[in-house]
């Protein structure tokens, strides 16, 4: 919409590079799924069959202010044209039964007091219905004491056409200054990517927003919608999972000061563990992007949504950057806004990915482990352990059947028996002694 106001150039919708053209067409082509959230935002969902519709009449102002524009200018004009033409009706009949529409001549003299002056006639009365609600009083027809059944009606009309009021002009109000009129400025990528970054898989797309007011305590919330099967065969058609935002808080909260690319982590526990480049065609899955935060210029709580589907998630592919720094302050070209180019990445699911490292690094693991075990006992066995030269662990009372001990002589190792040594100690303990 920005794009054919002009306000954006259209540079910005474009999502892949103009090599990538043809398969974008490709994928056009194809039968369009149906989708839960537009790209606008609005809910593509159609409710049929609604019998109570009298809940609707409970909550009349939402109803109205939910109402197209065409719709509610056609309420605002009918609602005051109805109750002019009321009260018109009311006011002549006061005057037709007070006898205040019978001729008179003029050179007779003064007639009885009428209820209302100046009405002679139906359109008289229209005219004096229009001066009571919107408080004109051109000062030719008033309401006389001659009738208090119509300072009663003056009254009533007063206070409904205050009523009428207020409740029209509270609801053209909230109609422009809706929270989606603020989303209108906030965009998302047309396309979602998926890429590594620091060795993991990543789902990623782009937020922006085109105005200077900031959007306070903006939080951004992911939601996968599919279906899924229970254990019992149950069919769930929407089943909502939500979707971690990589953030070092652990929150949702973003800083929108330029466009971020919002990313999540294709680990365990993600909805998106076992989505491999292969499968991702077939996925029938919906993507949901929630953005709330509080307008900085009216304080207004809004909400932006878009979602994506297989078709627009684009495998092994990364954003370009659109920021630049000139002048001491930084730039952002929003015509490059959707462009990606591509990467070097693996086909495979991310569980895929952590059942192949497993693999080596369990090999890894073990031959680490086993040093681990050499350099904790120093030499021989110890209690449920073994060295690298073993070949089967062995009980702990194994190490006082044969112990050995290691002796350097003349720069050679030899094995001796304990026994041995301790032999020796002993004849030259006595060796001494007898000298």
């Amino acid at each position: 919409m920005l794009a054919r106001k002009g306000l954006l150039p259209d540079g910005f919708l474009l999502t892949r590079l103009a090599e990538d053209q043809n398969q974008w067409n490709r994928s056009r082509s194809r039968s369009q799924r149906a989708r839960f959230i537009t790209k606008t935002g609005s809910c593509n969902v159609a409710h049929k069959n609604i019998r109570e519709q009298g809940r609707f009449l409970q909550d009349v102002f939402t109803t109205m202010v939910d109402l197209k524009w065409q719709h509610s200018l056609l309420i605002f004009t009918s609602a005051f044209l109805c109750s002019w033409m009321l009260f018109a009706m009311i006011w002549w009949l006061l005057a037709f039964a007070h006898g205040d529409l019978e001729p008179r001549d003029p050179n007779a003299g003064p007639g009885p007091v009428p209820c209302v002056t100046a009405i002679h006639s139906f359109t008289s009365a229209f005219l004096f219905s229009i001066e009571v609600q919107v408080t004109i009083g051109f000062g030719g027809r008033m309401v006389t004491e001659e009738c208090p059944l119509a300072i009663t009606v003056l009254i009533i009309q007063n206070i409904l056409g205050l009523i009428i009021n207020a409740v029209m002009l509270g609801c053209v109000f909230m109609k422009t200054a809706q929270a989606n009129r603020r989303a209108e400025t906030l965009i998302f990528s047309r396309n979602a990517v998926i890429a590594p970054r620091n060795g993991r898989p990543t789902f990623m797309f782009r937020v922006g927003d085109l105005r200077k007011s900031m959007i306070i305590s903006a939080t951004v919330q992911l939601q996968v919608i599919r279906r899924t099967v229970t254990a019992e065969g149950e069919v769930i058609p929407v089943s909502q999972l939500d979707i971690q935002v990589e953030n070092p808080l652990r929150s949702n909260g973003i800083f929108l000061v330029s466009p971020l690319i919002i990313s999540h982590t294709m680990e365990r526990g993600s909805p998106l563990y076992e989505l491999s480049a292969p499968s991702l065609a077939s996925e029938d899955l919906e993507i949901i992007v929630i953005l709330e935060g509080v307008v900085e210029t009216t304080g207004i709580t809004m909400q932006a949504r878009t979602s994506y589907t297989p078709e627009e998630i684009l495998w092994g592919r990364r954003f370009v950057s659109i920021m630049t720094e000139e002048d001491g302050r930084y730039c952002v070209d929003y015509s490059k806004f959707g462009n990606t180019v591509p990467i070097k990445m693996s086909s495979l699911s991310a569980k895929e990915l952590d059942q192949t490292r497993g693999v080596q690094e369990g090999g890894s693991e073990a031959n680490l482990q086993g040093w681990g075990l050499v350099r904790a006992g120093r030499g021989g066995f110890r209690r449920g352990g073994r060295t690298c030269d073993s070949s089967a662990p062995q009980p702990w009372y194994a190490q006082s059947e044969k112990p050995e001990r290691e002796v350097e002589q003349k720069g050679q190792k030899k094995k001796v028996q304990l026994e041995v040594i301790g032999r020796r100690i002993e004849e030259d303990g006595l060796g001494e002694a007898s000298e």
